[in-house]
């Protein structure tokens, strides 16, 4: 004779409970919630370059009035968002394609040499 298999115990009171409120506080968590870690104006900037892509126009100009950010502190911003694994979870397609921008421009800027014609002097 083949033994039958044992039932499972079955879930306690607050085993339930548990996964009741794990499976709330996934339902009711905000859209925001996977940015917790990136700082407001971060959040700002990266809201601002993804809905940035199809627009036309002067960029610095609605970066200053937008934002109210100079251009310089607008990439600081941006390029140190971009290396956050907070801003990698929020926004995987938007931060992968900005590092690859990032990469490409670095290695053409690496790539340019400057060439010195003898002749000019």
């Amino acid at each position: 004779m083949i033994p039958s298999p044992s039932p499972e115990p079955a879930a306690s009171p607050s085993d339930a409970a548990g996964a009741a409120a794990a499976e709330s506080t996934r339902a009711t968590a905000p859209a925001g919630a996977a940015v917790m870690g990136l700082t407001d104006a971060e959040r700002r900037v990266l809201d601002f370059e993804r809905d940035w892509i199809g627009r036309g126009g002067a960029k610095e100009a609605a970066i200053r009035s937008e934002l109210g950010l100079t251009s310089a502190r607008y990439h600081q911003l941006l390029h140190s968002a971009i290396d956050r694994p907070d801003a990698l979870a929020a926004d995987p397609l938007l931060v992968r394609r900005l590092q690859r921008l990032r990469t490409a421009r670095t290695r053409a800027r690496a790539a340019r040499t400057f060439r010195i014609d003898p002749t000019d002097s």
